[in-house]
């Protein structure tokens, strides 16, 4: 059943958490967001399983997100400076250069607008289009939105590595 499936799902997600957590390691901030993404769709399933409320369990999770992005951009250390040392970690020093801090902030706040953004094409594709055309076009559109955020946030991070001197200049075509 759809219900016993998320409670698996959330069980192991809560499980790598816990085996953290008792082994003393770090705990990756993408592993706290998923757990809150688990959790969140989770409750929804056991409240209401029928498929409206499972497709639109991903708009619920996003607009979490959205949050958590905004909330700690208010905050000394914004969500997307945590996330940095799980993707590449940084030398002692780096992340107080200004340049970083701000990139950590602009990143944080691309991140809630991009999941924000997502959040709202979905829930309208949801609510205007079958069932069958709202799993075709969001799976699409799903990958080609985070690929292209990727792409950004990369893009932008090397250009405040070149501009912070943590990276050599692009190398010459010629």
């Amino acid at each position: 059943s759809l219900t016993l499936a998320a409670l698996i799902a959330v069980a192991w997600g809560y499980i790598a958490l816990g085996r953290r957590v008792v082994r003393r390691q770090r705990i990756p901030a993408m592993l706290i967001l998923s757990s809150v993404g688990l959790t969140v769709r989770t409750v929804i399933v056991i409240i209401n399983g029928n498929a409206f409320i499972y497709f639109l369990q991903p708009v619920i999770v996003a607009a979490v997100i959205v949050l958590i992005f905004l909330l700690s951009a208010l905050t000394p250390r914004p969500l997307v400076h945590r996330l940095a040392g799980d993707f590449c970690p940084l030398p002692p020093g780096v992340t107080e250069r200004i340049g970083v801090r701000r990139l950590f902030l602009g990143l944080t706040l691309f991140w809630a607008v991009v999941n924000l953004g997502n959040a709202a094409f979905t829930f309208w594709l949801l609510v205007s289009q079958s069932p069958a055309v709202f799993v075709a076009i969001r799976g699409v559109t799903g990958m080609t939105v985070t690929a292209t955020a990727v792409a950004i946030t990369v893009a932008w991070s090397w250009r405040v590595a070149r501009l912070e001197g943590l990276r050599g200049p692009r190398p010459s075509l010629a």
